[in-house]
């Protein structure tokens, strides 16, 4: 069984702040007030608009009464994810497919992961044997087996 913190990584630490308060049936203005924090800085995290800093974050636990470090390890893990998600985004790295391939929109505008569907099928109907290893070795076999098997059953 997962522990509790492998079942939060990536999710941002105010959501799980948010849950736990509502758990307790406490108030977001009024316990920021006893931390001696703004309550907007308290919405911002909760609302995941802002991260989670130590200082908060030692205070936070020490009046829930969890373990110390908690809210920064989950903060860390999601802005992992966060960065993660935002090299995955710069991994456009295909030069091996031909521009003419997508002549009905600019190439750098593509969101390579929102529309990978579209694109993967696009590869295997119209690219060569070279861009469809690129798309294989771009989105991984496992991903493009799974969208190919999607299409063809339809």
């Amino acid at each position: 069984m997962k522990s509790n913190l492998q079942i939060l990584k990536g999710i941002h630490p105010g959501f799980v702040l948010e849950r736990e308060l509502e758990k307790r049936h406490l108030r977001k203005g009024v316990f920021a007030l006893s931390l001696q924090e703004y309550p907007q800085t308290l919405t911002a995290i909760t609302k995941g608009k802002r991260g989670m800093n130590t200082s908060l974050a030692l205070k936070i636990e020490e009046a829930l009464g969890l373990e110390e470090g908690y809210f920064m390890i989950l903060q860390v893990y999601y802005d992992i994810e966060q960065e993660k998600k935002k090299q995955n985004k710069l991994r456009t790295d295909l030069p091996q497919l031909r521009s003419v391939l997508f002549w009905d929109t600019k190439v750098n505008t593509i969101d390579w992961e929102k529309q990978k569907k579209a694109i993967i099928k696009r590869v295997f109907e119209r690219g060569n044997e070279m861009e469809k290893k690129e798309i294989i070795r771009f989105y991984g076999a496992q991903t493009v087996d799974a969208i190919l098997n999607k299409f063809t059953t339809q």
